[in-house]
């Protein structure tokens, strides 16, 4: 697992300043959290490492302005693979609101022709955001949207409801049925299509 403690001290160093969207929790957490609940999906998996370290390090290119050349460079071209299955076009030319919805279409789009493998990364950093936002949800209701880009809940859930389909072929896991218990608590009435 070297390969996998280079990659938790190079997404440590590439989010050191950054805290999760309208929290003081560092950043890192999250990463941690996404390569924590992949790791849950791998067995009989033989590029465990591989998809770990993808894991971790899937928002050093969205977020950290990491290329996929430099993840190629210093961790293989299977982990910049699986990288850009969860890359989102962050479109960073237009205010990131305006953008909000044609950045999510492009990506569920994108997703729903990716492998398993890719899928898991994709579940794993769905599940810790929604999660957070289950936790914060309870705790301070219809506030945890003016965190985001996207203010309208029904926008939210519609984002989070539609990887349901989109995933199915990971409901076998443990991972894939609390996601979904948890998109159906925070947004309920988006849940009854599934």
């Amino acid at each position: 697992m070297d390969k996998f403690n280079r990659a938790v001290k190079f997404a440590v160093d590439k989010h050191a300043k950054a805290c999760r969207k309208g929290k003081d929790t560092p950043f890192i957490v999250h990463p941690m959290e996404v390569a924590a609940i992949a790791s849950t999906m791998l067995t009989n998996v033989n590029e465990k490492e591989d998809i770990l370290c993808a894991a971790v390090l899937h928002d050093t290119t969205e977020d950290a302005g990491v290329s996929l050349k430099k993840i190629t460079k210093k961790f293989g071209a299977y982990v910049a693979e699986l990288l850009d299955g969860d890359a989102e076009d962050k479109m960073r030319d237009r205010p990131s609101a305006e953008t909000w919805k044609e950045r999510k279409e492009a990506s569920l789009e994108k997703a729903k022709g990716l492998d398993r493998t890719k899928k898991i990364i994709i579940l794993a950093d769905k599940l810790s955001n929604i999660r957070d936002i289950s936790r914060d949800y309870a705790a301070i209701g219809d506030k945890v949207w003016d965190r985001f880009n996207q203010k309208d809940r029904n926008e939210q859930g519609w984002y989070y409801s539609s990887y349901i389909k989109i995933l199915s072929d990971l409901s076998d896991t443990a991972a894939y049925k609390e996601y979904c218990h948890l998109v159906g608590v925070v947004f309920p009435d988006h849940i009854e299509n599934f």
